[in-house]
Parts: C-alpha cells; sequence; structure tokens
C-alpha cells in the first residue's frame, strides 16, 4: 500500500513537471498524411527527427504517392536518405511499404497492430508513435531518450528491456494522458535529461532521479 501511494505520488510529481515544461507536446517529425508519419517514424530509427525532416521533405515532394514511391528505384531511395544511418536498408523498407500499402491494401494504412507490425522495418516502437500522433489512440513508445529518462527516475530498472519499461510506465500514469506523456518524455530526454551533459542543475525532478549524485 506504502508503494503504491510513493508511486502514485512520484508519476503525480513527474506529470506535474512535464505539463509545466512541455504543456502542449508535439511530435516534431514532419508529415501530412497517415503513410508519411509512418514511414518517417520508421526512417527515424538511430538519427534524429531533424534529420529525417530533411530527407522527407526531398523524398515526399519527390514522390507524391504511394504508387510513385513503390515505382521508385532503389537507387534513387538510397540516393535520397544517404545522411540517414542504415539507408540501404531504410531504403528497401520504404519502398516495400509504399508496396504493399498500395498493391495489397489500396493506399489505405492499417490501423490495427498485427498489420502494421507485419510491414517492413515495423515494430512496436513505430505503431505505437503512430497510435497516440495519428489515431489519438492511448499508448505509450519507448525509444532511447524515454527509456533513459525511466530509468533515471526510477520507474524503471536499469536491466529492464523495452518492453518491461513500456509496461511499468503504462502502469506510472493514467491511460488517457499516455500519447501526451510519451510526446513529454521524449522532448525532456532530447532538450533536458539528456545521455550527456543532462541539466541536472535546473530540473525540479532532480530528487527522484537515481543519477543525481553522479550527474552534479
Amino acid at each position: 500500500m506504502i508503494g503504491l501511494m510513493m508511486m502514485k505520488n512520484k508519476s503525480l510529481e513527474i506529470e506535474k513537471y512535464l505539463d509545466y515544461l512541455f504543456p502542449d507536446p508535439k511530435c516534431e517529425l514532419n508529415y501530412t498524411n497517415d503513410y508519411e508519419l509512418l514511414i518517417a517514424i520508421v526512417l527515424s530509427a538511430q538519427t534524429t527527427d531533424k534529420r529525417v525532416n530533411s530527407v522527407t521533405s526531398v523524398l515526399f515532394d519527390k514522390y507524391p504517392s504511394l504508387e510513385a514511391l513503390s515505382k521508385a528505384s532503389l537507387a534513387d531511395l538510397e540516393t535520397i536518405l544517404r545522411p540517414l544511418g542504415s539507408f540501404r536498408k531504410k531504403a528497401l523498407y520504404v519502398h516495400n511499404i509504399a508496396n504493399i500499402l498500395h498493391n495489397e491494401y489500396n493506399d489505405i494504412v492499417p490501423h490495427d497492430r498485427d498489420r502494421l507490425e507485419n510491414l517492413p522495418g515495423v515494430g512496436r516502437k513505430t505503431v505505437n508513435v503512430f497510435f497516440g500522433e495519428y489515431l489519438g489512440k492511448p499508448a505509450i513508445a519507448v525509444d532511447t531518450h524515454v527509456n533513459r529518462v525511466a530509468k533515471r527516475l526510477g520507474i524503471a530498472k536499469e536491466k529492464d528491456n523495452v518492453l518491461q519499461v513500456e509496461e511499468k510506465l503504462k502502469k506510472c500514469f493514467p491511460k488517457d494522458s499516455w500519447a501526451k506523456i510519451h510526446l513529454q518524455l521524449v522532448l525532456f530526454g532530447r532538450y533536458h535529461c539528456k545521455a550527456k551533459n543532462p541539466n541536472c542543475k535546473e530540473c525540479q525532478i532532480i530528487n527522484l532521479c537515481k543519477e543525481k549524485k553522479k550527474n552534479l
């Protein structure tokens, strides 16, 4: 009972501070429709949203539909995606996703998890981001920022895998705030609780941090 109360107090403190820092959090990936968002999320693995935006502005301008993308040459896709890490693999993902969505789903992005996760390069994290951002469904995606913040704040253990971290975050925060909390945790990890040189001296929840002594 005491443990549950402590966790509830901790989650309220975290949520209050995140609401203060990011009252209206926004996804930093640029997109104009569902398939552009899905592809942008796939491309965002192991790189920054800023870099993804720089290549998708070229990609979606040159190939403005799923049909056009499906007919693009892999060589040209690789050239456009070269600024990203693993650009050859990502070019193949984009080409295959466009082919499947155009030829099998009539240019409609499915809204159920199983079909989405069967698309090339699409995993649980990608689907969770898509659900929360585009569909407004309650979901928490665990990327490198969310994983780091959850463990520093003692919500998850250092040895926990991303699925365990996700489940603990979902228990910590109310379901109707999951999509917002995900964005806030991403932004907090990206601009405040950074992997290197975190802004600990300015942090108002440093008392919850397991690494405060090391970082201060």
